[in-house]
């Protein structure tokens, strides 16, 4: 539980370049108090404490503006940005690495019981004020545009906005998905640049990693013969990269 709340924390300092220390974030974050109150709240619901989970529940909305039912499963590192108005109901599921932005609903379609909001798997990010509404799944690492509508299942790596949500860039070919993993390795992100946007810096970048990964598979490959060979000299580890180093610089932002 502990390390579970440390990971908590980090998440936020992750995500949201605000942050400055750790007290900050503990005294003035609602959606850390709100995720905090809910890993409680789903303890006590999962024991069959349902009155007490619910009574908790409530204080937390109270206290933080953001309404999440007992019921619901949240993963690990989950963070919820400013926070306001967030609604996650009954039977929302929600994978490791997810970000909910203020307003977001994941909410149900039919007053049925059983299954009836939605499944957001690893990586998803949601933006302000965007409704999620039924028992489908948003697959690994889509993007929900801020107050879209989304009724419908979402692919993986797809982003998603307007009313009803659309497609507006497919999956992640291979190739794309290897320049993902390649600029996570070395901790850059192009924010903001999507496939249909064309960036001439951009893309070469995109040259680079993919040069990057090509070096990077022949040195394993040349390390593995030498090791075959008896010969030493590939276990220097190589210099760390720190993330901030590749960090943009925060043109007027309001965080």
């Amino acid at each position: 539980m502990l390390n579970q709340v440390r990971e908590d924390i980090r998440s936020v300092f992750h995500r949201d370049p605000a942050a400055r220390n750790t007290l900050e974030v503990l005294l003035n974050y609602p959606g850390l108090h709100a995720v905090l109150f809910h890993r409680l709240a789903n303890g006590l619901w999962t024991r069959n404490f349902k009155q007490l989970a619910r009574l908790l529940s409530t204080f937390s909305r109270w206290l933080t503006g953001i309404e999440i039912h007992p019921g619901a499963k949240i993963g690990r590192r989950f963070f919820i940005d400013h926070g306001m108005g967030v609604v996650i109901g009954e039977t929302a599921e929600i994978g490791d690495d997810v970000t909910l932005y203020h307003g977001v609903t994941l909410g149900g379609t039919s007053w049925s019981k059983g299954k009836r909001h939605p499944t957001l798997e690893d990586g998803v990010v949601v933006g302000a004020g965007a409704k999620v509404l039924g028992p489908f799944t948003v697959h690994k690492n889509a993007k929900i545009g801020s107050n879209s509508v989304v009724t419908k299942e979402v692919p993986e790596g797809a982003t998603v906005v307007g009313i009803p949500g659309r497609v507006i860039n497919h999956p992640l070919t291979e190739k794309e998905k290897t320049r993902q993993e390649m600029a996570e390795k070395i901790g850059f992100q192009a924010y903001g640049v999507s496939n249909d946007m064309p960036d001439p810096v951009a893309e070469a970048i995109h040259l680079l990693l993919d040069h990057m990964h090509a070096v990077d598979n022949k040195l394993d490959r040349v390390c593995t013969n030498l090791k075959k060979q008896g010969i030493q000299g590939c276990d220097e580890k190589l210099p760390e990269l720190n993330n901030e180093d590749f960090e943009p610089v925060n043109a007027g932002g309001t965080d």
